[in-house]
């Protein structure tokens, strides 16, 4: 049996099934809203598992799903060198979104990497600690600022409203998935002309440690289906 995890609520469990229904197989829920149990119509063999976005990762690594549907921010930040555990299968055009690096608006002379990291120096020796950058995204953000040299800063964990966290004293700049913007406006944040750090979409992907005796063929017939390569 194929498992397939797909997110257990929301827009992004809508467009999924009608990213897959659109293509000849019919993914649904059965039961009440607080089972997270499914269905599907039109492939042989493939079961679907339903998870929150966040957990897809995790079980593709730990190979408990072979197949999931998550987004490419959240493989590449929960996984370390997350493409020896997963595969891309087939980027799904939906679930757009940017991570990118903000700073408040009234900081007329920080506009780049460059100048953020001069600020974090500057304000490490003014107030004796580091700057804070407030994230749930930890691991691609920390990758990127060493990637792009800027020192003195500290990441600290925001799990809520990420873009509040200037206006509320908690940090100094974010690091956060913006769509429109619209938010980072009203909390009176610009993004650094260079701080794009990844364009994450709703992504199909294949575990490279998942059991496939058995399902292989399954994988296969569905490739077919949905007209995909396994690579």
């Amino acid at each position: 049996m194929l498992k397939l995890g797909v997110p257990s609520k929301g827009r992004l469990m809508e467009q999924t099934f009608d990213w897959f229904g659109a293509r000849g197989i019919t993914l649904r829920r059965t039961g009440s809203d607080r089972e997270y149990a499914g269905a599907v119509d039109g492939a042989e063999g493939l079961e679907l598992v339903l998870l929150s976005a966040g957990e897809i990762p995790r079980e593709l690594a730990a190979g408990r799903i072979h197949l999931g549907v998550t987004g490419s921010d959240l493989v590449r930040d929960k996984l370390a060198d997350w493409d020896r555990q997963v595969a891309e299968l087939a980027p799904m055009g939906f679930g757009h979104a940017d991570l990118i690096i903000a700073v408040p608006a009234c900081w007329p002379d920080v506009d780049t990497l460059d100048d953020l990291d001069a600020v974090a120096a500057a304000f490490r020796r003014a107030h004796g600690h580091r700057l804070r950058i407030a994230t749930k995204y930890h691991r691609l953000v920390r990758n990127f600022l060493t990637e792009n040299g800027v020192a003195d800063y500290q990441l600290v964990d925001s799990q809520g409203a990420t873009e509040g966290t200037v206006k509320n004293l908690t940090a100094e700049a974010i690091a956060d998935i913006t769509s429109t913007g619209e938010t980072l406006r009203a909390n009176h944040l610009k993004i650094l002309k260079d701080g794009l750090i990844h364009q994450s979409q709703a992504t199909l992907y294949r575990s490279l440690r998942a059991d496939w005796t058995g399902a292989a063929h399954a994988l296969d017939d569905l490739c077919d289906t949905l007209e995909l390569r396994t690579g």
